[in-house]
């Protein structure tokens, strides 16, 4: 999962960058109003983070242009105000959910995981399954033929996706941007790295492999016959 963070307070982007990238969500952020408008306009995302106060626009009218120009991304508003004024304003503004500083981080996470459940009108899952291959969302946990795989982070996100696009080829550039919280260099060879060492513990022990390499086009993971 992909979320835009539009905070201009520097140590609080950060708090938010580190907590939910220790959550595995990948991190783009804007300290601005007019970065975080661009950004929003040309990425995808699966939930945003936006601060009412910012320079060079204001949370409340980039939240209203994304709107104007077709973005459903999930906003939350942040604010220092707690005022009904400035919530109704706030979701007003396209806002879907407004939450004020200081905050408790378990919180956004919390909030965040809702939107997200609600724009893609799915019940959380507590786990995903492919073939003998079971992943445990709430435990944070992979076992295949009933035996625990370890995993760090890293892996667990990107085997987490591969599973969400059971049978679907994802290509390297979607990957990144899902999964890592960088912009896609076509020079890196972070991704291919990282479905190595997966396929290094999720397949070989197991003596059928999940994770299939679409050559030219990226990778899909599936049962095959």
């Amino acid at each position: 999962m992909r979320i835009l963070i539009v905070e201009d307070d520097r140590q609080t982007a950060r708090f938010i960058a580190k907590g939910l990238r220790q959550e595995g969500f990948a991190v783009d952020q804007a300290s601005n109003g007019e970065d975080g408008l661009h950004l929003a306009l040309t990425e995808s995302y699966d939930a945003a983070v936006i601060d009412i106060m910012l320079p060079r626009r204001d949370g409340l009218s980039l939240i209203d242009e994304m709107r104007r120009n077709g973005r459903d991304i999930p906003v939350i508003v942040l604010s220092a105000k707690s005022s009904v004024d400035d919530r109704i304003k706030g979701l007003q503004a396209g806002g879907d959910d407004y939450l004020v500083k200081p905050f408790a981080f378990s919180e956004l996470v919390a909030r965040i995981n809702a939107l997200i459940r609600r724009a893609t009108r799915a019940s959380e899952p507590t786990s995903l399954s492919v073939g003998n291959l079971k992943m445990d969302l709430v435990r944070h946990k992979v076992f295949r033929q009933g035996i625990e795989i370890e995993l760090q982070q890293k892996e667990f996100s990107l085997l987490e996706y591969l599973m969400r696009n059971d049978g679907r080829v994802v290509s390297k550039t979607m990957i990144m941007e899902h999964v890592w919280d960088y912009n896609f260099d076509p020079q890196t060879n972070v991704v291919e790295a990282r479905i190595c060492r997966l396929r290094e513990k999720v397949d070989r022990p197991f003596g059928l492999n999940l994770i299939h390499t679409i050559r030219g086009v990226g990778y899909v993971l599936e049962e095959r016959g």
